[in-house]
């Protein structure tokens, strides 16, 4: 069945549900929340090269599409997984704004994928080097396709009007670095909302990790500091860029950051049952995303209660190198595979 017929179909049943007093509206809008999101992605799972793939033993005759070898193991892609990418922009606007085409859209400093298992109800964050070397489309001051070239992921973002068309184009950047990994939903967020975002939930703890009072003198390094404010903005943003490897530690520090800001942010979530809400509300004009109102209400109650820890928190490993007066990560492909099957795929009981 084609998509469009499903959706007709889908939409059709919660509409005679209602009707009947089956279904109360925010049991209705999670439906509706559920189904958008399958439909957004542009691709339904990952697509290896047979190399990487491997594919059935020689007399076999079940094979799915979407399996894959891994250490002597078949693995299955996990299509109820909900995967969101989350930019922070290096723009200091107090309000998004569009830009004229080129650019000018603001370069994509910090890079996650916040992934949704609802089979082990887990929570999982996978944290992406602004300096990833990958391909980067290239368009001119008109919005026409140039060409695709080796750059930055942080870049591609600049592209664009600063908005939607933006964030679509980073979307498609990251997706093809994880093999056409499924991208259900975006936001992208100027890095000067980090400050109000920080202070809804009360402020985040953390042991600084660097020596960054050039910025802040309260961000002693050592220091265990509660984080309000400004204080949260440099910790998160800051970096000193005549360093090597900046990126790198600031990366590591905003790992560290999201750790407490999530364990913060499901404590105000607990205490108060429309804090999501609240909390996209209240950086809307900061923020550009296609997650929408009955989006969040099928996510929330999965927010808080799925289980989340240091440990979830995964990072690519990978090299950085200096290029003249850029530096460049190469990630470690390895790795790169190894991690997309941990957190996207199940093992499958499969004999040759």
């Amino acid at each position: 069945m084609r998509k469009t017929g499903r959706i007709i179909l889908v939409v059709w049943a919660v509409l005679m549900t209602i009707i009947a007093g089956g279904l109360t509206t925010f049991e209705a809008m999670r439906i509706f929340g559920k189904q958008n999101l399958d439909s957004k992605s542009a691709t339904t799972s990952p697509m290896f090269d047979e190399e990487m793939a491997g594919g059935p033993a020689e007399n076999s005759a079940v094979w799915e599409n979407d399996w894959v070898r891994y250490n002597g193991n078949v693995y299955d892609y996990n299509e109820d997984i909900t995967t969101f990418l989350i930019m922070g922009i290096d723009k200091d606007d107090e309000v998004v704004k569009e830009v004229q085409e080129g650019t000018d859209g603001g370069q994509a400093d910090a890079l996650f994928l916040l992934v949704l298992n609802p089979h082990d109800e887990s929570i999982k964050i996978i944290g992406i080097n602004r300096n990833t070397m990958t391909d980067v489309d290239i368009y001119d001051d008109y919005g026409r396709y140039m060409t695709t070239t080796i750059a930055q992921i942080a870049v591609q973002h600049g592209f664009g009007n600063g908005m939607e068309e933006s964030c679509e184009y980073q979307v498609k950047a990251v997706s093809n670095l994880f093999y056409q990994l499924p991208i259900h939903g975006y936001a992208a967020i100027n890095m000067s909302a980090i400050s109000t975002i920080n202070d809804i939930v009360g402020g985040v703890d953390v042991t600084v990790l660097e020596d960054l009072t050039k910025w802040d003198s309260k961000l002693v390094e050592g220091a265990q500091v509660h984080l309000e404010g400004e204080s949260a903005f440099h910790y998160v943003k800051s970096r000193d860029v005549k360093l090597f490897g900046s990126s790198d530690r600031r990366l590591e520090r905003q790992r560290q950051y999201l750790n407490g800001f999530i364990k913060a942010a499901r404590t105000m979530s607990m205490e108060n049952s429309n804090a999501a809400i609240d909390l996209f509300t209240a950086i809307s004009d900061k923020m550009v995303t296609d997650i929408t109102a009955d989006e969040i209400s099928y996510l929330a109650p999965y927010m808080t209660r799925y289980s989340f820890d240091a440990s979830d928190f995964m990072m690519i490993d990978g090299e950085t190198q200096k290029n003249g007066q850029y530096e460049e990560f190469y990630v470690d492909e390895d790795d790169l595979y190894k991690t997309i099957i941990e957190v996207f795929y199940e093992k499958v009981d499969y004999a040759d």
